[in-house]
């Protein structure tokens, strides 16, 4: 989804100063949590990989401030995730153009929290230790921050509300963008500011939103070919999304700033390509979808690689 309104970093340390927090303390899980929602239906967001300009810069990012774990390292590349579990693959590529928002590509991915608290401790986080932020939302399903990391990449860090609570009508999720209730995200909370971040076990990524030239051809590939369902569509079919398990979705996509866009330009940094997880026995037929509906496919077997309609590279890998 979008953000609703922007708030300024000065308006953001007032309010965080005007709500009560814990100073000094904290508090540990009884137990495990139960996997989210959102990464327990059959196909479900994996991980994506980002080209990316100043590889140093970008992993400080996403480790010390989104707090993902450094996997593996090589000379033009880092695995970075949590739980032994990749979630992001940073691609070094110094010499691509910066991403261009009115081309086909990301436009934000969406890390999922556990809990609600941790989304509350996370925001007391960034905004003390001077993230920006360009909004905050409630989108009646979520609760959701927005930011871009240092080279433009669109983020979300969210939390869902009980999925057992959501509504649908005719089979389609009730979603919107309202203003968030910043007090009583962050409200009793502890005022931990510190740097380096370690995000929590069972931090995912919960969706990936895209940039599309057309949102009925969105419904083409993620539809007819990939087998998602179509759960929303807003703003005069300017965003369709997608989703398995009737999760509110796994894949936006809209036309904002990139509606009639083409292929999207090779050496260009930002997204290089997406994976969903699928459970090993809807391979095949998800071989079929992807056969009757003319894609070209890179088949090894446990990896079915094929191109959406704007050339963004989309792997599914059993799992």
């Amino acid at each position: 989804m979008a953000p609703s309104f922007d708030m300024t970093r000065r308006a953001a340390l007032h309010f965080l100063a005007a709500t009560p927090v814990l100073a000094n303390t904290t508090t540990a899980r009884a137990a495990p949590l139960a996997p989210s929602y959102a990464v327990t239906t059959p196909i479900h967001i994996h991980s994506l990989s980002l080209r990316v300009r100043d590889l140093e810069k970008m992993s400080y990012f996403y480790t010390a401030v989104m707090g993902l774990d450094v996997l593996s390292t090589g000379p033009d590349e880092a695995s970075l995730g949590k739980d032994n579990k990749v979630l992001v693959r940073l691609i070094k590529r110094p010499d691509d153009e910066l991403d261009d928002p009115t081309t086909a590509g990301l436009y934000h991915t969406a890390f999922l929290m556990p809990t609600r608290e941790d989304l509350g401790r996370w925001l007391i986080l960034a905004y003390t230790n001077g993230v920006p932020f360009t909004g905050f939302s409630d989108h009646s399903v979520s609760e959701a921050l927005y930011l871009n990391d240092p080279e433009g990449n669109g983020i979300e860090v969210y939390a869902d509300r009980p999925h057992q609570g959501w509504k649908w009508v005719d089979n389609r999720v009730v979603m919107g963008s309202y203003q968030l209730d910043l007090d009583s995200l962050v409200e009793g909370l502890p005022k931990e500011a510190s740097l380096p971040y370690s995000a929590p076990s069972g931090f995912r990524i919960g969706h990936i939103h895209m940039r599309v030239g057309d949102t009925q051809l969105a419904q083409d590939f993620y539809v007819k070919a990939t087998g998602l369902d179509l759960t929303a569509l807003i703003g005069n079919e300017t965003a369709a999304f997608f989703s398995n398990g009737r999760y509110h979705h796994h894949v936006g996509a809209n036309i904002w700033h990139s509606r009639n866009a083409g292929q999207r330009p090779q050496n260009m940094s930002g997204l290089e390509d997406a994976a969903f997880s699928v459970q090993p026995g809807l391979m095949d037929g998800l071989r079929e979808r992807l056969m009757a509906h003319g894609a070209d496919i890179r088949d090894s077997g446990n990896i079915l690689e094929t191109l959406d309609p704007w050339g963004t590279k989309i792997r599914f890998i059993a799992s």
